[in-house]
């Protein structure tokens, strides 16, 4: 198969159909008569392609995807009824022309600019149009067999990179010279090349190499490190500061494979840390050790958050958990997928259930102002009696 030569799988007709009917029954709950999907992410999602076009989804019946472009690589990558289209201003016509009518529409409100939700508003004259967004993120929580074969294979791509890690580092080179030698490893062990984030702004690297005070720099984004980045264009992630003995190196790295995402943290440093980064690295481990023995589906995403801030807080790492200062973040954990932001967000509000089949990375993280910081970030399954490590890699510090 063509999709073998070049190293993914499609998703299969069955996968896209499952999907499709989990979305009309949430659609049956809101009462809704359409769903309109137009966002990359929820097209591939519902559709196995991310070509340009819009997707409508009837509350009965099958789906169609209006193409754009390009439409020959559409048919050919999803199972979906694929119409050649033109712009968006033909929606009213296609729809009474295929016979998809009603009343409630919904449509992905989180993502959709203003200006496009104006203008849809015309388009959609006599239409109420519903955010459908929440509905969406839910189902994509839960994790079907074959994305877990996805994140896996993602999550095997960051053991390739930390082992190459260990081999390469070196005291005086700079963090963007192993930067781009470890996304050269992770590329040419398949990575997709970036990940993907869902809302305004909402921007990440694939890997972060922070090497001492260059992780206690804080930056825009909701992360625990930021780093100073390249240039202040995008203020975030490795630096052309020089790696130094005895200082924290911690490799933030996501692996991308056929759409789905892992995304891992460990500390590495040539020659020894001092003993109070040693002792945080150790409660890191702890923190991990524990919630990986006792999580499972069902429980609370703020009883996680709790029982690590309350390890953190015992051993007098309260002010340096998940950041430091303005810089703190009040999560330690968050679900990963075709985004990196997905559900369940493992933090101090908005207390949700586990449930099995979720995937979220878990991260413990202390910044030290001036000396640096250290931290694990390792992905899990969720499964009915515990949790499933996505990838192989030991959690230790690794010293050079």
């Amino acid at each position: 198969m063509e999709e073998e030569r070049q190293g993914y799988e499609l998703t299969p007709a069955e996968e896209i159909n499952a999907r499709t009917k989990a979305l009309q029954m949430k659609m049956d709950e809101q009462g809704l008569d359409l769903v309109l999907i137009l966002q990359n992410v929820d097209l591939f999602y519902f559709t196995g392609t991310v070509q340009r076009g819009y997707l409508c989804i009837p509350a009965r019946g099958e789906p169609l995807f209006f193409v754009q472009k390009y439409y020959e690589r559409a048919i050919a990558e999803s199972p979906v009824q694929c119409v050649k289209a033109k712009g968006i201003t033909t929606l009213p016509g296609l729809l009474r022309e295929y016979g998809m009518g009603g009343k409630r529409i919904g449509l992905e409100l989180d993502v959709i600019p203003v200006t496009s939700f104006y203008r849809l508003q015309d388009i959609l004259a006599g239409w109420e149009i519903v955010d459908i967004s929440e509905e969406i993120k839910e189902l994509r929580g839960i994790k079907s067999a074959f994305e877990l074969r996805q994140i896996k294979h993602a999550g095997a791509i960051i053991d390739k990179v930390f082992a190459a890690a260990r081999h390469q580092i070196r005291e005086g080179m700079t963090e963007l010279a192993l930067d781009g030698f470890l996304v050269s490893v992770g590329r040419a062990a398949g990575h997709q090349g970036f990940l993907r984030m869902r809302g305004l702004n909402q921007e990440m690297m694939n890997i972060f190499v922070l090497s001492g005070a260059s992780a206690c720099v804080t930056s825009f984004g909701d992360t625990p490190l930021c780093g100073h980045g390249a240039t202040p264009a995008i203020a975030q992630g490795s630096s052309g500061k020089r790696i130094m003995r005895n200082e924290p190196i911690v490799i933030d790295y996501g692996g991308g494979y056929n759409g789905y995402v892992t995304d891992e943290t460990r500390t590495f440093v040539v020659g020894r840390l001092d003993d109070r980064l040693m002792r945080a690295h150790g409660v890191a481990r702890a923190i991990i050790a524990e919630v990986g023995s006792s999580a499972r589906a069902g429980e609370l995403t703020t009883s996680i958050y709790e029982r690590a801030a309350a390890m953190a807080g015992a051993e007098g790492l309260g002010p340096h958990f998940m950041g430091h200062g303005e810089g703190q973040v009040t999560f330690v954990g968050h679900g990963i997928g075709l985004e990196i932001n997905e559900r369940p967000i493992i933090g101090r509000g908005g207390a949700k259930s586990l449930q099995a089949g979720m995937v979220f990375a878990f991260e413990p993280k202390f910044v030290f102002p001036g000396q640096g910081a250290v931290g694990i970030e390792v992905d899990y399954i969720v499964r009915e009696d515990g949790l499933e490590r996505i990838t192989q890699f030991p959690l230790d510090l690794v010293s050079l």
